[in-house]
């Protein structure tokens, strides 16, 4: 807690001292509904102008090489990143991926070609979240940001080895969007005492400030959107799915996935309701991925009996509706808190939930030169006092935008020119 002599002078202080950097009056986003923003596509007139095909390969690591896969993720053989690379010597930037996101979800392959037309080598990063990460690089239960920022790290740690000996890199730079985002602070602190990057700048995108708030604020536009309520869930989501399943082709990489049927669905031009209904259904579904893949990875018990052999042909329908039911806060309450009070007898939940969060790292964040800050004020999956916060840790390191929503303007030109900016440097 704050001081009493530490509040008067925040009072006292003249507001300058927290003001985040300027917005260019140049800025436009044509979406003002929050929602809207957050969802709808951002026509190509708005958008910054990128480049059709860069040089990128894939590779694979295995963070757990003897780790045994169940046969129900046959396809799971490692985990697979991506490099952008340069023809010359320059900064590499580590890209990690929003919730329940692969390296290669349109977003990421976007901002690779913002990253790379700057002139920087890429490697670009799943969520812990996805999967594809939960299997093949997770070491515990995912969802705790100080333990993914340590998967994490092992995952950048084996990427470098990996390309270190294909592309000259001058210094080491860490951005993410999302959870991305949230999870490059919690990596940049290991990195501080690890030394394996160095990393010169850090750039956080929208980044939650505690984690369970904003995924508890996204799962709430679920509850209160879905027609009917939650008991009409199963008949909501059939219909939803059956509609999505209609325009299956523009579901693009990583296949059927909460940000396909994101990206599907709002080509339907739902209304206002039923927008907040998918932002949380989004969340939802990331969520539940998640679930089911640290339940099966540790041998079940939560959403999958334990002991229960799941092959490829098994059906996995009911356990599909059981996790679509079961919220972050569920998986935090009921198996997350208790696993880690076995591993720290004593540990409260609101210990649990204090320590991963942003305010965690206000001594390291505030006043640190190296981090920067791209935001939006109609951020949907922020709180109260949020923004204001932020403002007041990062100063005018912040790039804090009128509106856009929940990253629905990440390509605006002067959204970009801030990212960019700030990586090189320079302000734009």
């Amino acid at each position: 807690m704050k001081s009493l002599l530490v509040l008067a002078l925040l009072m006292i202080l003249p507001a300058a001292a927290f003001a985040a950097a300027p917005v260019p009056p140049t800025y436009f986003y044509p979406f003002v509904n929050p929602y809207e923003a957050t969802v709808m596509e951002l026509p190509r007139e708005f958008e910054v102008r990128l480049p059709s095909e860069i040089p990128v390969r894939e590779f694979v690591v295995h963070p757990f090489p003897k780790r045994h896969i169940p046969e129900v993720f046959w396809y799971e053989n490692g985990l697979t990143c991506s490099l952008a690379y340069q023809d010359r010597e320059a900064p590499l930037v580590f890209l990690i991926a929003g919730s329940g996101s692969r390296f290669d979800v349109p977003r990421m392959l976007k901002l690779q070609k913002v990253l790379y037309k700057a002139g920087f080598h890429v490697i670009s990063i799943t969520s812990p979240t996805h999967m594809d990460f939960v299997v093949n690089a997770a070491g515990g239960l995912p969802g705790i940001a100080s333990d993914d920022a340590k998967d994490l790290y092992r995952v950048m740690e084996l990427a470098w080895q990996k390309v270190r000996g294909d592309v000259r890199v001058s210094s080491f730079m860490l951005a993410g969007y999302s959870l991305g985002g949230f999870d490059a602070a919690f990596i940049a602190r290991i990195d501080e005492r690890e030394h394996r990057f160095d990393f010169k700048r850090v750039l956080l995108i929208n980044p939650p400030v505690c984690l369970y708030d904003s995924v508890t604020a996204l799962d709430q536009l679920l509850v209160d959107n879905v027609p009917g309520g939650m008991d009409n869930f199963d008949a909501w989501f059939r219909g939803v799915f059956s509609q999505t399943m209609q325009l299956a082709e523009s579901w693009g990489p990583g296949g059927l996935s909460g940000e396909s049927m994101y990206r599907t669905y709002k080509r339907m031009q739902p209304s206002e309701s039923n927008l907040a209904a998918l932002i949380g259904l989004t969340a939802r579904m990331n969520a539940a991925d998640m679930i089911f893949s640290a339940d099966v990875m540790n041998g079940g018990g939560y959403i999958v009996p334990k002991n229960v052999r799941l092959t490829s042909t098994t059906s996995l329908t009911r356990y599909a509706i059981v996790a679509y039911k079961t919220s972050f806060a569920d998986y935090f309450n009921e198996w997350l808190l208790p696993h880690y009070q076995m591993k720290e007898p004593g540990l409260t939940r609101e210990a649990l939930l204090q320590r991963e969060n942003l305010r965690a790292l206000e001594p390291y964040l505030k006043g640190n030169a190296k981090f920067g800050l791209v935001h939006n004020e109609d951020d949907i999956i922020l709180v109260p006092g949020d923004i204001e916060y932020l403002e007041r840790v990062f100063g005018d390191r912040a790039w804090i935008f009128p509106s856009g929503g929940h990253m629905g303007n990440m390509f605006q030109p002067d959204v970009v020119s801030a990212i960019t900016g700030f990586l090189k440097g320079k302000e734009e």
